[in-house]
């Protein structure tokens, strides 16, 4: 069973009398411990894409299984419980707390687990921020870290629930080249850990660091091709 499969995925906005078609009939499979990038131009519908992926928004036709649940049909909370459970976000902007220290930043996830108790909380967060070489960084908060500091936070965050995905828009957006290439190595290293990472760009030197590769233009899937790194 795939991981994720997306069937004739169609997502239809209503701007006035004209009708706009952001997926136009996508149909996906990906696979268990994949390294997968979507491309495309503005406007291609990759941003749709990804937010139907992350379960932040729902098609307006056709059928999302993931783990063979379908979730295109689910409500707001079944989504959210989707998100916390199997998702792992990273955002260009980091999106971290000003005033709360890494480890607060990283155990924030897990707070909306009723099932995990605080004690365990810290513990799986201070794992987290190991994973991603931050342990001796776990009390600054975001304004005495690097960008690249930064987006680890970001990282550890997405990891510490041991997510079925992680989902990375734009992960090296905001930093410098030698910066984004310690992200994207991170990023290589969880993915030879085990990891399924759907990675979302417009940078062609991203984009080749998966496995994969899926382009999109107005809505439709254009390539699905695999890269060089495929068999490395």
């Amino acid at each position: 069973m795939p991981l994720i499969k997306v069937k004739d995925l169609f997502k239809i906005y209503e701007m006035g009398t004209t009708e706009v078609r952001a997926l136009d009939g996508v149909s996906v499979l990906i696979e268990q411990n994949e390294y997968l990038s979507i491309m495309g131009p503005s406007g291609s519908g990759k941003s749709t894409l990804m937010n139907l992926l992350g379960c932040l928004d729902t098609p307006t036709s056709g059928d999302f299984f993931m783990d063979g649940i379908n979730v295109a049909t689910m409500s707001d909370d079944e989504l959210a419980h989707i998100r916390n459970k199997k998702i792992g976000f990273v955002f260009q902007t980091f999106n971290l707390l000003p005033k709360s220290t890494s480890l607060r930043n990283v155990e924030l996830p897990l707070i909306y687990n009723g099932e995990i108790r605080a004690q365990d909380r810290k513990a799986m967060a201070i794992r987290a921020l190991e994973r991603v070489s931050l342990g001796d960084r776990m009390n600054h908060k975001p304004n005495e870290l690097s960008g690249g500091q930064r987006q680890r936070v970001a990282v550890a965050r997405a990891l510490v629930n041991d997510p079925a995905i992680i989902l990375a828009d734009e992960p090296t957006g905001n930093l410098d080249s030698k910066t984004g290439e310690e992200i994207m190595a991170l990023f290589d290293d969880l993915h030879k850990q085990g990891n399924t990472i759907i990675l979302v760009t417009h940078e062609e030197h991203v984009a080749a660091h998966a496995h994969r590769v899926i382009r999109l233009l107005d809505g439709k899937v254009e390539a699905d091709e695999s890269t060089n790194r495929q068999n490395k």
